[in-house]
């Protein structure tokens, strides 16, 4: 359904219950059910990150820190694609060991 906090997919199953999940690791165990509000929220847009996600360069779960402006970027939503998967598998790897 969309992103909450920049850090959390926000996802609807097929009951319609709503949760959120990180977006690494994209693991059904750190799913935590939650409410959204549909009705707007008055956030202006800003052209400049149009179209961008807020990635952590380092995700969390592997020691990135979320303060360090060092280990954020804004990437595409193709580039969020591929990043998210490329760093579950490296999850999914690091796990299996």
């Amino acid at each position: 359904m969309g992103l909450k906090g920049w850090d959390d997919f926000i996802v609807r199953d097929a009951d319609g219950r709503i949760s959120t999940i990180p977006t690494v690791p994209l693991d059904k165990q750190y799913l935590a059910p939650t409410t959204v509000s549909l009705n707007g929220n008055g956030l202006i847009p800003d052209a400049r990150i149009t179209g961008k996600i807020k990635w952590y360069t380092k995700p969390v779960v592997f020691d990135g820190d979320p303060a360090s402006p060092d280990n954020m970027c804004w990437i595409t939503l193709d580039q969020h694609i591929q990043t998210v998967k490329w760093w579950n598998q490296m999850y999914r790897t690091v796990a299996q060991k």
